[in-house]
């Protein structure tokens, strides 16, 4: 068993993030966050982040001139504060080989819907659930899971159905959905904290 030494990636607003933070807080998540780095100024993540006393920068991508310089750059940050597990709490960036290689297996994102269904580029936030809804699904879900060089690809570590109610609109799923997440990504940090996680190929087992 080990504490997990956290970075997190964040774009948005941050309630996932503070959802893990609250776990740990509780005793629930063994962990420390070491830093959160957003690529958005405006980022209501960086006021979460300061209200828990975490260091946290912005750091956009337009002040490098290629994908891999600017993952090069966030390494070095992760690096500088002894992190040794990512997590993408709404980070909306595909991460390139530089920075996944180095920390194979040990990055996290979590996507509101049950992949692979409703995944890759472009399919974020309200588009999600709007998605699942012109479908005419009747259970959508959340899934963790690790992270490699495509959009919602990696192996899937846990996932959780929420059923979808008669006059559901995008947001009151969403509301639904938002519920379970902020479950289960720190119990599934929690897992590989507890050394419970062995990844063969895509496969992901949660031994006892």
């Amino acid at each position: 068993m080990k504490r997990l030494q956290l970075g997190v990636l964040a774009s948005g607003r941050g309630s996932n993030f503070e959802a893990i933070l609250r776990h740990i807080e509780a005793g629930k998540l063994w962990a420390d966050v070491r830093v959160l780095v957003s690529s958005r100024k405006t980022a209501g993540a960086l006021e979460v982040a300061g209200a828990y006393g975490i260091p946290a920068l912005a750091v956009s991508r337009k002040d490098f001139p290629t994908d891999e310089a600017f993952d090069e750059n966030l390494l070095e940050i992760f690096q500088k504060h002894h992190v040794d597990f990512l997590i993408l709490a709404g980070y909306l960036r595909l991460l390139t080989p530089v920075l996944i290689h180095p920390f194979k297996n040990k990055i996290l994102n979590i996507h509101p819907a049950l992949l692979p269904s409703f995944g890759g580029k472009g399919m974020y936030g309200p588009r999600v659930h709007e998605a699942v809804l012109e479908y005419g699904c009747r259970v959508s879900g959340v899934t963790v899971h690790l992270v490699d060089e495509s959009y919602d690809s990696g192996p899937i570590v846990a996932q959780r159905c929420v059923p979808v109610e008669n006059g559901d609109t995008p947001d009151t799923l969403a509301a639904r959905v938002l519920e379970q997440e902020h479950k289960i990504f720190p119990e599934a940090l929690q897992l590989f904290a507890e050394e419970r996680i062995a990844i063969k190929g895509r496969r992901v087992y949660i031994q006892a």
